[in-house]
């Protein structure tokens, strides 16, 4: 019987050194687990920070952008409005000299150049 009793207080000690090193695995693996979950909160609060930015940036791209827009539009106008001057001015031009050309061979002028 002493024979069986030390084989059984050989399993007991090898069960009790198993269940301590399972203890002390759980131990490790519960700090690993910490450590992970203190890196999502940090990676989520600046990933929450950089969406806050983010947004900044867009609202700010969505101001600069429309402003463009109405630049374009109003440079689009005055380009239009300077070819109608152009135009208008070409215009006058030539009807002045049509007038200048037409002056110059009435018979009034031809005496008092001379």
């Amino acid at each position: 019987m002493t024979q069986q009793g030390a084989v059984l207080q050989g399993y007991n000690n090898e069960l009790v050194k198993c269940i301590e090193d399972l203890c002390m695995q759980k131990e490790e693996l519960n700090k690993q687990i910490q450590q992970a979950e203190e890196e999502k909160n940090k990676l989520q609060h600046e990933i929450q920070v950089l969406n806050e930015q983010l947004e900044c940036v867009c609202e700010n791209l969505a101001q600069k952008v429309a402003s463009r827009n109405e630049l374009d539009k109003i440079l689009a106008e005055t380009e239009a409005a300077y070819m109608k001057i152009l135009d208008s001015s070409r215009t006058l031009l030539n009807v002045l000299k049509k007038e200048v050309g037409s002056l110059k061979h009435t018979p009034e002028l031809k005496t008092n150049v001379t």
